[in-house]
């Protein structure tokens, strides 16, 4: 039988490019994956009419208890809000797949080519159990263009290349090795500390930080010891 891993994927929601983008890419993970992966679109979670914190809270929340996480580094600043989630997760031991599509140079790292350096901030790099899978989106969609045919046919080979590569990922650091070390109760410490630090309202919701940390062991993205 199959075992489902549910990932929280992270990145602007703020037009009909990103909100049709973001679908597409998760729709075709699923596919790809045949069931192993299932992601968790925050856009399709938020309420318009919630306030701004319960809306938050709920992305947190919802992080938490997933297993994996994808996050759409895209753009010549990163997103606030997507930065955030990252180190949410990271503080969570969360394996992470970050995504880099733009083909446009940014930055404060080494300049020059992909093995140089990220194309964004560095305080967002070389944090451990991430991998990352950038590429030129322009060259993909036109190399998939020059082939011909009718636009679903383009957009269904280019969103399964990008889902294969991604998957690809996914994989990798699925089977890295916990960061996060010690028996259930240490985990437990760290998780909860995760639900009262942010405050307003987040340790309120109703959230079984043993269930997660156990599903999670059983899925092996957590390692306790006895």
């Amino acid at each position: 039988m199959t075992t489902e891993h549910t990932i929280y994927f992270a990145g602007d929601l703020f037009d009909h490019k990103d909100l049709i983008g973001n679908a597409l890419m998760a729709s075709y993970i699923n596919q790809v994956s045949e069931g192993r992966y299932r992601c968790v679109l925050p856009q399709d979670l938020e309420q318009t009419s919630a306030r701004s914190v319960d809306i938050r809270n709920q992305d947190l929340a919802t992080l938490m208890k997933c297993d994996l996480a994808i996050f759409n580094f895209d753009g010549l600043e990163l997103d606030s809000g997507t930065v955030v989630e990252f180190m949410y997760a990271k503080m969570l031991d969360i394996p992470c797949a970050i995504i880099r599509s733009d083909f446009r140079r940014s930055g404060d790292q080494a300049s020059g080519s992909v093995e140089e350096g990220d194309d964004w901030n560095l305080m967002a790099s070389f944090y451990p159990r991430s991998r990352k899978l950038q590429f030129n989106a322009m060259e993909w969609y036109q190399q998939e263009v020059a082939k011909g045919g009718p636009l679903d046919e383009i957009t269904g080979h280019l969103y399964t290349r990008i889902a294969t590569a991604m998957i690809a990922a996914l994989d990798q650091v699925k089977a890295e090795p916990s960061v996060l070390t010690g028996n259930n109760d240490d985990i437990a410490r760290v998780y909860n500390w995760a639900l009262q630090f942010p405050g307003r309202g987040l340790y309120d919701i109703p959230i079984d930080v043993a269930e997660i940390i156990q599903e999670k062991i059983a899925k092996g993205v957590l390692q306790a010891s006895n």
